[in-house]
């Protein structure tokens, strides 16, 4: 296996310190008392920001083990020798020390880092103060998405608005409630600035849109229905609409399309060379590695005649709609892979490798409906729920919910969560949240009061000189 690294020359401007608990060291030549002086050195070092959404640890294995594996869609995939460690995370074995859990968390800081940099320090440049303005906000909602990762797999995180102005990151843990209070912040702030579109030559930057549209996310996750309705409402007032063709949705031709609110570009190019997200998901010794295929529980989850079914689960044998015949009887291949991430062989770009041009969808205009759906049903508002279910439930060639009540539709949207969003890392923290882990993957190992969270590194404790405390149920 290759694993391709992203190369910046900007990534070196990320100060270091012997107190540094998050991990982020220099990279490259330029430092940062030599960088951030022209306008040209902002847009660069925001779109390093930018780069590490199609980054190995936000596309490649980390996230992918991390949200993925750990729910009841998604396992190892590959033949069984191959990476053996990610069955750790199917099984909720994995521990302090474990490569995975501190590759994560490193990850996400240097990101934060990132967004920090352009947020600290873009101010003091001498530009267009209207593009200098945006910068800022669009530095602002990538670091809450940061930030929004970190706490649904950590728990509370220490909160580094800017850089620290004493350099030292040694900080103690916020509480997770704090943490949500920053990433609301930083949303709301983003929002109110961002544009809601861009041109051409900037497509995949952050919006308004996108900005209200993770907001309400967040908002649901804090289960403060009322905020999470009303800004998910305002986001479906914006003029986004589900692709009525489910398979087009997730090809290179429905990027940015009308139900795209906050997608990663991830065009090849010889500045960032694509990403692996489809390349260790694709078909084994075919497209890509084969890693992170459908169980047989999602299998099981799909209603009869629900397309999204064969346009979810890539098939040994079958020739798909853009006329790829895929291989059969491999033994150490496996059978199904995620069809999402599939590339056709007549577009993809071999000068960075397969699937590398593959967008990652992030936040789809269904995943808003079906937050409006749940949102509404917990505030009584049946209607407005089985409204927006059925929106998505029509877009499926399924008919309208039979459930009527708060609780059969309760349990209605978190199933159409369930195969609406599947194998796009959402299963695992919704289970988390809605109170389901236990039940859905207590035979699979995970510990009610433990497995909720990951565990804090090990090195990231022992770098902090044990400022940083560790999750319940680790040791």
């Amino acid at each position: 296996m290759k694993k391709i690294f992203l190369t910046l020359t900007i990534l070196s401007v990320f100060a270091s310190c012997s107190e540094d608990f998050v991990d982020i060291k220099p990279e490259g030549q330029i430092i940062a008392e030599d960088f951030f002086k022209t306008p040209d050195d902002a847009m660069r070092a925001t779109n390093a920001v930018y780069s590490f959404l199609r980054s190995w640890e936000n596309t490649g294995f980390p996230a992918q083990y991390v949200f993925g594996v750990t729910g009841d869609d998604v396992e190892k995939g590959s033949n069984p020798g191959d990476a053996s460690f990610i069955n750790a995370y199917d099984r909720f074995t994995y521990t302090i020390s474990d490569d995975g859990v501190h590759g994560y968390w490193t990850g996400q800081w240097q990101a934060v880092q990132r967004a920090n940099q352009v947020i600290t320090n873009v101010p003091n440049i001498e530009m267009d103060a209207t593009l200098k303005t945006r910068l800022v906000a669009e530095a602002k909602m990538l670091r809450a998405y940061f930030y929004f990762n970190l706490v649904r797999i950590y728990g509370g995180v220490p909160i580094f608005d800017g850089l620290p102005p004493d350099k030292s990151y040694l900080k103690p843990r916020n509480t997770a409630a704090e943490v949500y209070a920053f990433i609301v912040k930083d949303l709301t702030e983003a929002s109110e600035i961002l544009p809601q579109n861009y041109p051409a030559s900037e497509v995949g930057r952050v919006t308004k849109g996108g900005a209200l549209g993770l907001l309400s996310k967040v908002y649901l996750y804090m289960k403060d229905y009322q905020k999470a309705y009303d800004t998910s409402s305002l986001v479906m007032g914006m003029g986004y609409g589900l692709d009525p063709d489910f398979n087009h949705l997730f090809r290179q031709a429905g990027e940015f399309g009308s139900e795209s609110v906050f997608e990663v570009n991830c065009g090849c190019s010889a500045e960032f060379g694509g990403s692996q997200y489809a390349e260790v998901q694709g078909v084994r010794n075919q497209f890509g590695w084969g890693f992170f295929t459908p169980t047989q529980a999602l299998e099981d989850a799909f209603e009869p005649g629900d397309v999204r079914k064969e346009f979810t689960i890539l098939r040994e044998g079958e020739t798909t709609l853009e006329g790829d015949l895929i291989k059969k009887g491999d033994p150490q291949a496996g059978n199904t892979w995620n069809q999402k991430v599939y590339v056709p062989t007549s577009v993809n770009n071999n000068a960075c490798g397969y699937g590398s041009i593959q967008n990652l969808r992030i936040l789809r205009f269904a995943d808003i409906l079906l937050i409006n759906a749940e949102a509404a049903n917990e505030l009584g508002n049946t209607a407005a729920a089985i409204a927006n279910i059925n929106k998505v439930r029509l877009r499926a060639n399924l008919g309208e919910t039979t459930a009527s009540t708060q609780s059969a539709l309760r349990a209605a949207i978190w199933q159409e969560r369930r195969v609406e969003l599947a194998m796009e890392m959402d299963r695992f923290p919704d289970l988390v949240r809605t109170g389901q882990a236990g039940t859905v993957l207590g035979p699979l190992g995970f510990q009610t009061g433990k497995n909720e969270l990951f565990p804090i590194p090990l090195q990231a404790i022992t770098d902090s000189k044990g400022i940083l405390t560790q999750n319940p149920g680790y040791n």
